[in-house]
């Protein structure tokens, strides 16, 4: 009988910041610090109000303006 061979799944699967169970809170101390390294070096003014989810999507947004957090 041959064997099952099994798809490797993902380590860590992306889930949207919007279906975030806690996305709502506010955004964490590290999110916070790092989002206001990456505001300072794409120009922007940092908001302390964001959302767990709200910091996500910026920081996802500049890391890419930045080319900050890009995997090598």
């Amino acid at each position: 009988m041959p064997a099952t061979v099994n798809a490797p799944q993902p380590r860590n699967p992306e889930k949207d910041p919007g279906d975030w169970t806690t996305g709502d809170e506010p955004m964490t101390g590290p999110q916070a610090s790092y989002l206001e390294t990456l505001c300072r070096e794409a120009g922007r003014d940092f908001d302390p109000n964001l959302t767990k989810a709200g910091a996500s999507r910026l920081i996802d947004e500049l890391q890419a303006e930045t080319g900050r957090g890009r995997r090598s």
